[in-house]
C-alpha cells in the first residue's frame, strides 16, 4: 500500500499558438482518502468556477442557460466523475497499485488535468537505473 500521494491540477489551452500549461493546485496528501478528497474537491471548484449552479445567490435570475448536448460540457463531466463511486473506486485502485492516474474533460479552447500519483512509486521509479544513449 502506497502511503503518500502527489496531486496536481493543470488547465492547459493555447497561447500566441503554443500550448501551455496553467497550474490550478498542487497537494502533497498524506492519504490515500485525502488524495481522493483533494481530487473531488478541485474537479467541484473547477466546475462551479465554470458553470455556476442557477441557484447561486451571486448569480442573476436568467443569467446562466444551458448548453446544447452536442457542445463538449466540462462542469457537467467533472461533476458526473465526482458523483461516480465506481469511477472513484478505480482511481483508488489504480492510486493503491503504485499507477498514475490521470482525469481529463476538455472543451473546444482549454483541457483540464487532475493528476495523481503514489510519491513512493515516483521514488521507486528514480531508484531504476537512467536509460543512457549512446553518443554518436
Amino acid at each position: 500500500m502506497h502511503d503518500e500521494f502527489l496531486c496536481h491540477v493543470t488547465a492547459y489551452g493555447v497561447c500566441g499558438g503554443r500550448r501551455v500549461g496553467v497550474p490550478l493546485g498542487t497537494y502533497r496528501a498524506p492519504t490515500l482518502a485525502l488524495a481522493l478528497w483533494w481530487l473531488r474537491d478541485r474537479a467541484s471548484w473547477i466546475a462551479e468556477r465554470l458553470d455556476p449552479l442557477p441557484d447561486s445567490p451571486h448569480v442573476p435570475a436568467g443569467a446562466l442557460v444551458p448548453v446544447p448536448d452536442t457542445v463538449p460540457d466540462v462542469p457537467r463531466v467533472l461533476r458526473a466523475w465526482c458523483a461516480d463511486v465506481a469511477q472513484q473506486e478505480t482511481v483508488a485502485d489504480e492510486l493503491a497499485d503504485g499507477r498514475l492516474v490521470r482525469i481529463v474533460a476538455s472543451d473546444d479552447t482549454t483541457e483540464y488535468e487532475l493528476l495523481a500519483e503514489s510519491v513512493d512509486a515516483l521514488r521507486m521509479h528514480r531508484t531504476l537505473p537512467a536509460l543512457v544513449l549512446p553518443m554518436a
